[in-house]
């Protein structure tokens, strides 16, 4: 007798290369030039710089950078002088440090989230593929009971 299949499970591309490669979340680290000299020096170079710039420590070291010149906007008795040391001095100086700082709090928040997602689609993933596996063994009982019923009919 034949032996029937009720059902052929084809994997999905993506979930075979999953399972062959086991690949792993990107990483930032991996998103950085790795080809000249030069590339990887500017990279490394401009992410030092903004490790710096973005603290609260740095913020507070800009504030007190910028109320230095404040004292000299305020005897010029010139409102445009104050409104200019106000936007183009504290405000640029300060808000700089302090939207990096919140940049990598939400960033931080956003990768602890990709990695959860990431993890959940991995655990479906092998969950599918254990729900495809036991299926498969219900079809091989299915075909034996069906081969079984045909044979005393």
């Amino acid at each position: 007798m034949v032996a029937r299949t009720l059902y052929e499970y084809v994997p999905h591309q993506r979930t075979r290369e999953k399972l062959d490669h086991a690949l792993a979340p990107v990483r930032v680290s991996e998103q950085l030039p790795s080809g000249s000299v030069l590339a990887r020096f500017n990279s490394w170079f401009a992410v030092k710089i903004t490790n710096g710039v973005g603290t609260m420590w740095c913020a507070y070291a800009f504030a007190a950078l910028a109320l230095v010149s404040l004292p000299s906007a305020v005897r010029s008795h010139n409102a445009v002088t104050l409104v200019s040391w106000i936007s183009q001095t504290f405000l640029q100086l300060v808000l700089l440090s302090v939207i990096i700082v919140g940049q990598n709090v939400l960033a931080a928040a956003a990768d602890k989230r990709s990695v959860a997602t990431y993890n959940d689609a991995d655990a479906i993933l092998h969950e599918s593929v254990k729900l495809q596996e036991h299926l498969l063994a219900q079809d091989e009982v299915l075909e034996r009971l069906l081969a079984r019923a045909e044979g005393t009919a």
